[in-house]
């Protein structure tokens, strides 16, 4: 087990470290509150409110490098916040390497997004609400990642579900956009259960949920509770990061404006699963089965992701399975234990640049072309869109690995963690990871073409909106973080590594364990996984470049290529095993309630109102009827007391 730090209390600019999430937290509020006065100006506090949290956050991350590694972990306790019997939950933060890494791209990365979405957002009579939404989303990820114990965790946890939310319905008169944020809302609630009762157990096995005591005690906790508490965050880390089984929610979260994709996909949401796992490695570091199960979910999403990205024809969506299988890649370096802890937080921050990137220029195209999302319908762009082509396939080369940009030395990284498993672990886990490496080369090189490149097939057609095309490069407010996006694409990989990231992160994470042996040699896996990836693009430059894309699919197609378009069946899935029984049981248990439950109870009310008006029959106010009726009870009694004196 990885030795723990000492925690110690924080001083100089960490002890305001709660500015970091009150800044856009305050920043929401106002816009939330300020009505039609903030439509002018509104956004810019927005971007002013997460600017500044990101500057506190350098500030912070500088003071805290200045440290010695054994004083990197430290804390802030605001004030006690629920206190009932033994239970006893501070407000406080935790300032150490991986939430201060977290921070810094929490703010940073939406720093240049809520810039973006100046640009993106103007014509939107919507911005102040969309702004505010944004503050609230930065808000409750900041709380997430830098609070001290479970219950604050939980809090930025649910914080995040609801503005992810809000701002995947933000469209509201559109029916596809509030079916998405209801469907992301549900399938988030699945996790969260998850997470709750693994918070339960932890509380109820050690009496504390501070991330000290309980990391410093969960080694009295029987094995088998331990496996169980990992199991249950693992589920909710599967539906806050859109992993398997819990990942169909995530493509449908585009219907979002393009700036939440970008949020949503690169730097906050679906991190905050690998984030979960790797902030409680301690209690899977005492489980070898609950870091296996963390491995293969990663293995089958990193599959399931890449499949399906190759099949759709919707810009966004094809971005988004790309997240989904990148995210897998993470799920499967943290399950790999000490020797992928550090690479899972190294992929996840390349991905944050090159991502919010590609998402980033996916809405520039959006917006030159009329909002129309069907790559069918573009072709030749990068005439018309120089910076935008280049700035997006910057971060193409960094996604599919290209040699020397960021992903290259992350992805790699954990290609080669994974074939340096021993037995059939190395073989599944390696071949998995590099197949995926060379379906990803395949499809964003499909994306890139069809977008990009070849003929102009969107002239003389008709936008969805009515209007023509008339496609254009974006403004400078879109283009500006774009530019610096491309920037980290291209050199973060390399400068994380040299400045070395595994050991800024050993305080939090443990020291990064090199693997020994493996089924294949080190210096062979690069080769493999560029040549892999060398092949994907060749093939889709084959089979794309060098032919005619129609504007409609074609028809018929393949049952592979049929079964991708519907994403491998998994909301058929989902609505067969969860959805439909779960329909099924609440007719059960209504039928059940209405003839049973309210059948008793009614039938009883019903049995005495009845015979309570017939005796009520009995009282007529005629005294001859009322000595009547004593006569004969008289002549009952005394014939019952003859029969019983002489039987």
């Amino acid at each position: 087990m990885t030795e723990l730090p000492e925690v110690l209390p924080a001083g100089g600019a960490a002890s305001l470290a709660w500015l970091l999430f009150v800044l856009p937290a305050a920043g929401a509020v106002i816009l939330f509150l300020a009505g039609r006065r903030a439509n002018a100006t509104g956004h810019w506090l927005g971007v002013a409110t997460v600017a500044a949290s990101f500057v506190l956050g350098l500030v912070i991350f500088f003071e805290t490098l200045g440290l010695a590694p054994e004083q990197r972990t430290r804390e802030v306790d605001l004030f006690h916040w629920i206190t009932s019997g033994s239970l006893d939950v501070t407000f406080g933060l935790r300032l150490d390497p991986l939430s201060l890494t977290f921070v810094l791209l929490i703010t940073g990365v939406g720093s240049l997004i809520h810039l973006y979405s100046v640009g993106y957002m103007k014509e939107d009579p919507g911005r102040r609400r969309f702004f505010a939404q944004l503050n609230l989303f930065v808000a409750a990820m900041l709380v997430l990642v830098l609070g001290n114990n479970f219950v604050m965790l939980y809090l930025g946890w649910e914080g995040v579900g609801l503005a992810s939310y809000l701002l995947i319905g933000f469209y509201q008169d559109r029916p596809s956009a509030a079916t998405a944020a209801k469907k992301a809302f549900l399938m988030n609630r699945v996790g969260d259960v998850g997470l709750a009762l693994a918070i339960f157990l932890i509380w109820l096995n050690l009496g504390t949920l501070r991330y000290d005591q309980v990391f410093a005690r969960i080694g009295e906790v029987p094995p088998g509770t331990v496996l169980a508490i990992t199991l249950l965050l693992l589920l909710g880390a599967c539906g806050k990061s859109g992993q398997f089984p819990l990942q169909s929610w995530l493509p449908d979260a585009m219907e979002g404006p393009t700036p939440v994709s970008a949020l949503i996909h690169a730097a906050t949401m679906v991190t905050a699963g690998v984030y979960l796992i790797a902030r409680t490695h301690a209690i899977y570091d005492l489980t070898e089965t609950g870091r296996l199960v963390v491995a293969v979910i990663g293995v089958i999403t990193l599959l399931i992701g890449a499949i399906i990205g190759c099949a759709y024809d919707d810009i966004k969506k094809v971005l988004a399975y790309s997240t989904v299988s990148q995210i897998g890649y993470m799920f499967l370096a943290v399950g790999l234990g000490p020797a992928g802890y550090a690479l899972g937080i190294f992929h996840l921050l390349t991905h944050g640049f090159f991502k919010a990137g590609l998402f980033l220029g996916a809405g520039s195209v959006m917006h030159a072309m009329n909002d129309d999302v069907n790559m069918r319908r573009y072709g030749g762009l990068a005439r018309y869109m120089p910076i935008t082509f280049i700035t997006f396939g910057l971060g193409y080369l960094a996604l599919i690995g290209f040699p020397f940009l960021s992903g290259y030395f992350s992805k790699d990284a954990i290609i080669e963690a994974a074939f340096a498993q021993p037995g059939w672990q190395g073989w599944v886990f390696g071949l998995a990871a590099t197949l995926a490496a060379g379906l990803t080369a395949f499809y964003m090189t499909r994306l890139v073409i069809m977008t990009f490149l070849g003929p102009e097939r969107w002239k003389g057609l008709e936008a969805p909106d009515g209007h023509d095309y008339h496609p254009h490069e974006a403004p400078s407010t879109m283009t500006i973080p774009m530019i610096v996006l491309a920037v980290g694409s291209v050199f973060s990989g390399f400068v994380l590594s040299a400045l070395g990231l595994p050991e800024w992160l050993a305080p939090s994470l443990g020291e990064l364990r090199e693997p020994a042996g493996g089924v294949l040699p080190h210096a062979v896996i690069p080769w493999l996984v560029v040549a892999l990836s060398a092949l994907g693009v060749l093939v889709a430059v084959l089979v794309v470049g060098r032919r005619p894309t129609p504007l409609e699919r074609p028809e018929p197609v393949s049952f592979p290529v049929r079964a991708a378009r519907r994403d491998l069946y998994a909301n058929a899935l989902n609505e067969t095993l969860i959805a439909r029984p779960g329909v099924w049981l609440t007719r059960a248990l209504v039928f059940v309630d209405n003839r049973g439950v309210d059948g008793l109870v009614n039938g009883i009310a019903a049995g005495l109102g009845g015979s309570s008006s017939r005796l009520r029959r009995l009282q007529t106010g005629f005294v001859r009827s009322y000595a009547l009726s004593m006569l004969g009870g008289s002549v009952f009694v005394v014939a019952a007391l003859l029969v019983v004196r002489f039987a």
